[in-house]
Parts: C-alpha cells; structure tokens; sequence
C-alpha cells in the first residue's frame, strides 16, 4: 500500500508555494547556488530565532503564574492570619493553624495545570480579601462612633474623620473587634448621661425664662449654639464646658427671679397704699390682682408663665405713677397723644418737625397753669386737620420722588455694576444682577423724564401754596437740581474717560503698527533658504547659527512667526535635495 504524501497545514502550504515561487524568481534572476544556499540558511535562521523568541515569551508567562500563585497564597495567609479564624480551604492549599495564627502554607506539587491552580485560588483569595474588607468596615464604623463620642464630650467643634490608616490591618480579630464594641458601649452610657444631664438643665431653664418672659432661645444660644438648635434636629453639646454654663446660668436665673420678685411686692404694697388713699374702686384693682397675690408668694411658689416679666414691671411702675399725678396727667396724657398724632402725620409726608421743642412748649404751658386745656386740645385739633390737608396735597409729590430716588439708587448701583471688571464671570448670583442691570438700564432711562415731570409738579405746588415745598428740612427743588448738575457732570466724566479709552486703543494700535513693519523690514524672516539660494543672496549667520534661532524675545518670535505664516504657502512642502535629484534622474 503506498504511503500517503503528508498532510501541510495552510501554513506550510503556504510557506511551500512561496519556496517554489521564489526558486522561479532567482531562476529569471539567475541566482548562483551558493548565494540561493545562503538565502535559504538566512530563512531557517529568521524562523529558529523566532521559536526562541516564542519559546521565552511562552517561558516567562509560565514564571508569571508562578509568581501569581505564590503571591495569592502568601496573602490568603496573612489575611487568615489578620482574621485569626479557621478558614476551610480547598485541597489547593495545606494550611495548618494554631492560636489563630498560620503556621505552614504549602503548596501542592501536581495537582492540576497552573491555569486550573489559578483557577481554584482566585475565588478563595477573592473570598479572603471580601471578608477582609468587610471586616475592616466593621472597625472604621465602631472607631468613627467612638472618636464622634469623645469629641463630643470634649467640646471640639470639629470631628476628626478616621479612615483605613486608623486601622490596624494586622489585627482584625473577633476578639479586638469585641474589645472596641465593649469601649463603644461605655461610651454610649456615658453619653446618655451627659445628655440627660443636658437635658435636666434646660428643662429647668425654661420653666425660670417662662416666669421672667426671658427669651429661652436666646439664653441657650448663648451658652452653646447646639442647645438652641436642637428643635432642629441638631446634635447638642455634652461637653463639660457646656454642663459647666449651664449650671452656672441656672443659678443667674434663680437669683434674677429672687430679685424681681422681691421688687414686685414691693411695687403691689405701693399699689394697695394708694388704692385705699385714693379709694379706687374694686373693678379698676382687679387689673393687677395677678400683683396683689404675689405679695405674700415665697419663691418656688411662683411658675405663672410671664408673672415676674419686665413688662409686668413696667406696668406695675407706671401705674404706681399715673395714680400718683392722675388728675394732671390724664389731661397732660391727652395733649401729648394729640401731638404725637401731629408729629405721625408730618413725618409720613417727610415734613420737618421739631418734636422736642414742641413737647417742651406744652409741657411749660400745661405746669404754668395760665391756660384752659380745654383750648388747647382744641388748638390741636386744628393742627391735626390743617396736617391731613397739607399731607393730602403732598401725597402724589411724595409718590413721585420716591420713585425718583429708587431710580437714582439703582442708577448708582448700576455705575458700580458696570465698573465691576468681574461682571460676567460665571459665579453664584451673576444671572441675578444680569437681570437687575437690565431693568435698572430701562428704569436710569426715564429718569431725566422723571426729573423734569417732579420739578414741574413741584413749582405747581409751591405757586399754589405759597410755600417752599420741604422734604426732611431741605428744599426739594434744590435737591433736584442738585441731582441733574451732579448727574451732568458724572455723564460728562463718563465720556471723558471713554474717549481717553479711545485713545489709548488707537495709541496702542499704531505703537503695534509701528514695531511690526520695523521687525519686518529688519529681518525678512518670510524668505525661505531656497530663495535665498535661487535669488544669489547668502543667508546671514544670525539666521543659522543657534544664537540666531534662540537669542530673540518671545515677543518678536511670535510677531515673526506671524509674519512668516502669511509669507510661506499653507501646502509648502520642503522635498529633500537627494530625492528630488533621483527623481530627476
């Protein structure tokens, strides 16, 4: 039976053709046979050194796995060993313990390629380093509590963060993480304490604020931020400093309730003196009998919500003195509520009232005795009619310079707006003033309109009345003018300074004229070296010698670069003199 011819792969098929196909070209070239030899050991000798390269990659990638595999096992070992547990292990890996700490990891020879030895250690080790990292969160979440709790009770206004460094990885036992949850607890009891104690001082606090109308907020505001935050949801201080003001504002607070009380009945035995002196009737000392009882009242006894206020004493004081100069200050109190009415109505029409001087007259009036109060009170109530009047006659004036000012803040606003370098750039709140400049730039429009319609509304009245028409003590038409001559010489400075701005820009666009067509007369860097070549002209040492590409500033370089750009086409390509020739030939 005759032997089949063997079988090539597509390779060497390949590989056969081409032999043959390049046995036909050294035939047409006429290739000696000792040179063909040559060529053909030069062949053999590409491909040996290719398998040595293959054979070496292949060796190295086998050293790799090795490496990997020991690699993997050394750190399965020292996480068992950070964990200080019996972890079960396939037959991969003999590992043997004792006192929770590895004592021998081999590996077994053998047992499998290394491709399936990697296979079975991946998901162990993988397993080992998730236990790991979750062991370790366990750690950083009991240490942040107990590091958020002694802050806390040491006051510190900031809380140091832990993080993974804080944690010692090579300890990560049960029986630490025990040690730490035992010292966790401590702390949290300790904290419940503190905070009941916290919680105590303020209960007390409130009931003394509540007696005296003093503001509870305010007071634990003041002894720590936290403790008047806590309706919010806020964490409150327990530290010593804060047990320590507390305390010592509660014993303020009991001493202040001792006083006012003291000063209260002191007050109502005042108020029942003149009561009998004056024989005031039942119905009008009902108004204070929240006083009277209070007299004989000890101090724990007194917890009525606002019974020992300032207000409370205040009114008791001033009622002391209204029934000490009631007959005369029932009346005085009727002048003076009409000349309060006064002064109201003038200052909301921005009318100049000499308040003091007026109560004084009134005052040396009424004490003199040599006037009927009955004729003043109705002297007054003339006053008050001929105000509303004026005030009526005033309103639609006062509307309009209102608006007017308005305007002129927003025209100031808008001036320092537009001189803001920074106007544009994008930062929180810029779209706002965008918006607001916009509307001011419409509203500033009007305003010469504005002027001029106040002033002629102003001129109307004072012809009509007779009167200059005086806003807070000044003369409105002089503020109008005012106004108009400074606003003429702000557009005047505002124009000055644009042309000067215009001069400059033009200033420094001739300056920038001038210095370039100097630096292109001096140096034209434009030319190529085959121009130069071609026109008979030598190219100078300065363009070819390394001080001539350096020396220059980075000014003139990016001036001449310019210039060379627009000289040299964009499709110049500089061909090698060599290539060219050959080309030629």
């Amino acid at each position: 039976m005759a032997a089949k011819p063997p079988s090539f792969s597509p390779s060497r098929t390949t590989c056969a053709s081409l032999l043959r196909e390049l046995q036909m070209i050294w035939d047409e070239i006429g290739e000696s046979d000792n040179d063909r030899d040559n060529m053909l050991l030069q062949l053999e000798q590409d491909c040996l050194d290719i398998y040595h390269r293959r054979v070496e990659e292949t060796r190295k990638h086998k050293a790799d796995m090795y490496q990997w595999l020991a690699d993997a096992e050394a750190q399965a070992a020292n996480i068992v060993s950070s964990l200080g547990e019996s972890t079960v292990l396939p037959r991969t890996l003999n590992i043997n313990y004792m006192a929770f700490h590895v004592v021998e990891i081999e590996r077994p020879r053998g047992k499998g390629t290394l491709k399936q030895q990697i296979a079975t250690m991946r998901p162990i080790l993988e397993d080992l380093r998730s236990k790991k990292d979750d062991r370790i969160k366990e750690f950083l979440k009991i240490k942040s509590q107990i590091s958020q709790i002694c802050d806390e009770i040491a006051g510190c206004g900031q809380y140091k963060s832990v993080t993974e460094s804080d944690v010692n990885q090579s300890d990560l036992t049960a029986k630490k993480l025990g040690e730490l949850k035992s010292h966790l607890q401590e702390l949290q009891n300790e904290k419940i304490l503190r905070q009941q104690k916290v919680k105590s001082h303020i209960s007390t606090i409130s009931e003394l604020t509540v007696v005296m109308s003093i503001d509870f907020g305010k007071t634990l505001n003041e002894i720590h931020p936290s403790l008047g935050d806590s309706l919010k949801g806020t964490l409150q201080s327990i530290s010593n400093d804060t047990l320590a003001r507390l305390t010592g504002v509660i014993h303020s607070l009991k001493r202040e309730k001792q006083q006012r009380l003291q000063k209260i009945q002191e007050l109502g035995k005042s108020l029942v003196d003149l009561w009998d002196l004056m024989e005031t009737p039942t119905e009008e000392q009902k108004a204070f009998s929240h006083i009277t009882r209070l007299i004989s009242a000890s101090v724990d006894e007194v917890a009525t919500h606002g019974c020992l206020s300032a207000e409370v004493i205040e009114q008791v004081e001033g009622e002391v003195l209204r029934l000490n100069v009631v007959k005369a200050s029932k009346m005085k109190d009727l002048v003076f509520k009409r000349q309060n009415e006064l002064e109201e109505i003038y200052r909301g029409v921005h009318m100049d009232v000499e308040s003091e001087s007026a109560r004084q007259i009134l005052t040396g009036l009424i004490e003199s005795g040599n006037i009927d109060l009955s004729d003043l009170l109705q002297s007054m109530d003339d006053k008050i009619r001929q105000a509303k009047e004026q005030a009526l006659s005033r309103r639609d004036i006062l509307d309009r310079t209102e608006k007017w000012k308005f305007a002129a803040e927003e025209e100031k606003w808008l001036d320092e707006y537009e001189r803001d370098e920074n106007r544009y750039s994008a930062v929180r709140g810029a779209h706002k003033n965008l918006k607001r400049a916009e509307k001011a730039r419409i509203l500033v429009s009007k305003i010469p309109s504005m002027v001029e319609n106040l002033t002629a509304k102003v001129k109307v009245w004072e012809m009509e009345k007779g009167i200059s028409f005086l806003y807070e003590k000044v003369p409105l038409l002089n503020r109008l003018d005012e106004y108009t001559i400074h606003r003429q010489l702000r557009e005047e400075e505002k124009r000055k300074n644009r042309e000067q701005k215009r001069l400059q820009e033009q200033a420094a666009v001739e300056q920038e004229a001038l210095f370039g067509s100097r630096s292109a007369t001096k140096k034209p860097l434009g030319q190529s070296n085959n121009a130069n070549t071609i026109a008979g002209t030598p190219t100078g040492r300065r363009l070819l010698g390394p001080s001539g590409r350096h020396g220059t500033s980075a000014g003139k370089e990016r001036r001449e670069s310019g210039r060379m750009n627009s000289i040299i086409p964009v499709n110049y390509v500089a061909l090698p003199k060599d290539d060219s020739v050959s080309r030629g030939n």
